[in-house]
């Protein structure tokens, strides 16, 4: 009875919110994602007066990605929270304000101010991520086709913002310029942040038995401990690793090709692209089965993926490969969201949230920098390691997976279809 009761209380909530969760969602990541781009362009504006842009742009990007790394100390506030819609509201308004006030001083005083206050919204960084995905499963009926339905929505989100958000700032910076167009992804902000408050009331989503853990250790036995949980992270980590490597090698794969640099940036759009169709697909066909071999399976298919992109022989085929590695990655994303839903203690389950999209957007940067750093070996090189490294990190988690299975009953599953 009690069960019944919570589904429809759940229902009665989110009934309309999901519309408005996903308006936010996308709002909030394309700003998260331009933003990055937006700081790297504002450091090369003359009257920032930087000796070496490059470095600069660099170095304020990095003061926005590196500190998501904090984001499970944020999480731990939210996840205390009776109803965390206003500390989650309240860290978007804080780094819309800190990222556009950031883009008006920089070059008008000195670059440690600005530099500080895209640290600040860095650190609420993750809570436009996983903070805000932490509460999708509260918003759509419990039923398992529902739920998965909601997470390839989610991943449609990311899709669109991390296409739309960049795309935003390029266009907005060669119209008024890269300060207006920061501003811009501020503003976006705290639209996402007003329609945060209107979403309903956290309602706790369990999945059978209760799942509750004291706050202080339970988010890192979670993580940590042996179980699903923490294959499922750490194959995401290192599938994060390489996708991070995607953009600078695509780069370099062209010029490998006989093409100018710049169709690298075709190579990166057609990831991009293969990524948003994916999540379209899932969304209309929600993935079915239990979220730990999901995960592994598309993490591996991934990783097939960016292989196939090291052997291309020519440009068009290479187009081909990126939209299909892609492709693979929205897939991934779903199934990662799953598995946070159905394994996550739910005293903290932000935390958990968090936590993975922490470790993902620093395991990205890594990949990035390691791309650059290594770039020298040549990219071919650097797509077969980046492939092995994800497909060795599936291939690990499935076969740790099968000697767990036998201690413990399987996880409950119903047929989607």
């Amino acid at each position: 009875m009690s069960g019944s009761l919570d589904t429809a209380v759940r229902v009665a909530a989110g009934r309309g919110a999901l519309p408005r969760y996903l308006v936010a969602a996308t709002l909030a990541r394309g700003a998260d994602a331009g933003a990055t781009v937006g700081v790297v362009l504002l450091a090369t504006v003359s009257q920032v007066g930087a000796t070496r842009p490059a470095l600069l742009g660099g170095l304020l990007a990095a003061c926005l990605t590196a500190p998501h790394l904090l984001g499970p100390l944020l999480a731990r506030w939210l996840d205390r929270a009776p109803d965390g819609r206003g500390r989650l509201a309240a860290g978007f308004v804080t780094y819309a304000a800190a990222v556009s006030t950031a883009a008006l001083l920089l070059g008008r005083v000195p670059v440690g101010v600005p530099a500080a206050l895209l640290v600040v919204a860095g650190t609420c960084g993750p809570l436009l991520t996983g903070g805000l995905s932490s509460r999708l499963a509260g918003l759509l009926d419990a039923d398992e086709r529902v739920q998965r339905r909601g997470q390839g929505w989610d991943a449609v989100t990311y899709g669109v913002g991390g296409s739309a958000g960049p795309a935003a700032v390029a266009a907005l910076a060669a119209l008024a310029g890269p300060r207006p167009s920061l501003v811009g992804l501020g503003v976006a902000t705290l639209l996402a942040a007003a329609l945060v408050v209107t979403l309903p009331a956290r309602v706790p989503v369990r999945h059978g038995p209760a799942r509750t853990a004291p706050a202080a250790r339970g988010a890192l036995r979670a993580l940590l401990g042996p179980g699903p949980l923490r294959r499922v992270t750490a194959v995401t980590t290192l599938a994060a690793l390489t996708g991070g490597a995607v953009s600078v090698l695509a780069v370099a794969l062209a010029v490998d090709l006989d093409r100018e640099a710049v169709s690298g940036a075709l190579l990166a759009a057609a990831y991009g692209g293969g990524n948003l169709a994916g999540a379209l697909v899932v969304t209309a066909f929600p993935l079915t089965g239990e979220p730990e071999r999901l995960t592994v399976r598309w993490a591996a298919l991934g990783a097939v993926g960016i292989g196939l992109c090291a052997a291309v022989p020519s440009f068009p085929l290479a187009v081909v490969a990126f939209t299909l590695a892609g492709a693979a990655t929205a897939p991934l994303f779903a199934a990662t969201l799953a598995a946070r839903s159905a394994y996550a203690p739910d005293a903290v389950r932000t935390q958990v949230f968090v936590s993975t999209a922490a470790l993902k957007v620093a395991a990205g940067s890594l990949g990035t920098g390691l791309a650059g750093a290594l770039a020298p070996l040549g990219p071919r090189l650097l797509l077969v390691a980046g492939a092995s490294i994800a497909l060795a990190a599936a291939v690990a988690a499935a076969v740790s997976a099968r000697g767990h299975r036998g201690a413990r009953p399987p996880a409950p599953t119903s047929p989607l279809v």
